[in-house]
């Protein structure tokens, strides 16, 4: 988690995990409690994601926080030089350069809290999510609960026939689920 030591040099915070999880939810506490510290923030979101608003950052049960809608991650390197924080949401949608943007941040002494899917529907590493996993300072995987068992999800298992990598929806077209139940839905989905 975020300490007193990160604050002179920057660092980079990821919260990943399946859809339905929190991830949003968790974003937007941590920027909250930043602002109610008096520190200055920026928060992006990448200019595709409509689901709920264009221009905020909304969690599933529609907490919101006003952001920039961006189409491409260095557009984040012309914040104020007096911005201390910068929030990410649906990083899994910027491009492998939101590593180097971030890492950039952090060098400037800005604390970066990125949130996304660290696997896409196929359960296969997602985006810039896994790099900056492995750069991160701090790492929180959260999990939703899967909607057939109860058990921990870490899947987010399409209900639709679309093989795109991006296709944006939320319950409508998607579900969190576990391991086992996940590999059962893939396995009825291969028999027809």
């Amino acid at each position: 988690m975020y300490s007193e030591s990160f604050r002179k040099s920057g660092c980079i915070e990821v919260i990943c995990g399946s859809m339905f999880s929190g991830k949003t939810e968790e974003l937007i506490r941590r920027l909250r409690r930043a602002q109610f510290a008096n520190q200055k923030i920026a928060i992006f979101k990448p200019s595709i994601d409509v689901r709920y608003s264009d221009v905020d950052v909304v969690s599933h049960d529609l907490h919101k926080i006003i952001s920039k809608p961006i189409q491409d991650a260095s557009d984040m390197l012309k914040i104020d030089s007096g911005v201390q924080v910068v929030g990410i949401d649906e990083a899994q949608f910027f491009g492998e350069n939101l590593v180097e943007v971030c890492q950039a941040l952090a060098n400037r002494g800005v604390r970066v809290i990125v949130a996304g899917l660290d696997t896409d529907f196929a359960g296969k590493p997602f985006g810039p999510i896994p790099a900056l996993m492995a750069v991160a300072e701090d790492v929180q995987k959260v999990h939703a609960i899967c909607v057939r068992c109860g058990s921990l999800a870490n899947h987010s298992h399409r209900l639709t026939h679309s093989k795109a990598l991006v296709e944006l929806g939320e319950k409508d077209k998607y579900e969190p689920l576990c391991r086992d139940c996940y590999n059962k839905a893939l396995a009825e989905e291969e028999r027809g």
